[in-house]
């Protein structure tokens, strides 16, 4: 009988024991499960955490990325642009004024030294023709001159003079033909006229040609035209 009892409660005892090794395990089961849960659910979110902010990051650089470049390559390209049209109109301005500077120098001093031909030839031959009458005068004048050579000092002061008012004649009418510059040379019954433009077209050639013919008395054949 007290072997029965012993042996009920030892039977009790482990059965005790049983039950709190599985209570202990059922414990650590759920312990153990809910910490991976927490653990996953964690690791998830910190994930997912971090793959928003990469994904913000990325976004954010990549858009500041293209704004800043597509900013700037507009700028830059926009200034560049804006540079080199300046830098073309600038030269194209500075070659334009300067190929305008030289055209105008150079037209201005082709017609100065032109119309200084002019004048300095018109001023010498009117010079010799008043010293030609200047000699004549002085025979004229001179006790010991002859009638004869008087009388021929007087034909060549009248033949200078009319030859000088012919030229002024025919000068003038050039010049009413649209010739500011022409001279006029009389070397006996040879004469000789200079107009100031590069080129005389056939029919301008024959007006000059008639104005010194009949205001000079002289033969178209006579007459040889120039132009400077």
């Amino acid at each position: 009988m007290k072997f029965m009892k012993g042996l009920l409660k030892k039977n009790q005892v482990i059965i005790y024991v049983i039950a709190l090794m599985l209570v202990a395990a059922g414990y650590l089961n759920y312990t153990t499960n809910t910490s991976e849960q927490v653990s996953a659910q964690t690791a998830m979110e910190m994930e997912a955490n971090d793959d928003m902010q990469i994904a913000d990051t990325g976004d954010a650089t990549l858009v500041s990325s293209n704004d800043v470049q597509v900013e700037n390559t507009t700028e830059d390209s926009n200034t560049n642009t804006e540079n080199i049209a300046n830098e073309t109109n600038s030269d194209v301005n500075t070659t334009n004024n300067v190929d305008t500077t030289n055209t105008t120098s150079e037209t201005s001093s082709t017609a100065t030294t032109t119309d200084e031909y002019f004048t300095k030839s018109k001023l010498e031959r009117d010079t010799m023709y008043s010293q030609m009458i200047e000699s004549y005068e002085n025979i004229l004048n001179s006790s010991s001159a002859l009638e004869t050579q008087k009388q021929s000092a007087t034909e060549e002061i009248k033949k200078i003079n009319d030859t000088k008012n012919s030229i002024m004649v025919c000068e003038n009418l050039i010049t009413t033909k649209g010739f500011t510059n022409n001279i006029i040379f009389v070397n006996g019954s040879s004469v000789s006229a200079i107009i100031g433009v590069n080129e005389l077209k056939q029919e301008e050639v024959a007006q000059i040609q008639n104005i010194i013919s009949r205001e000079l008395n002289t033969e178209i054949e006579n007459i040889h035209i120039s132009t400077k």
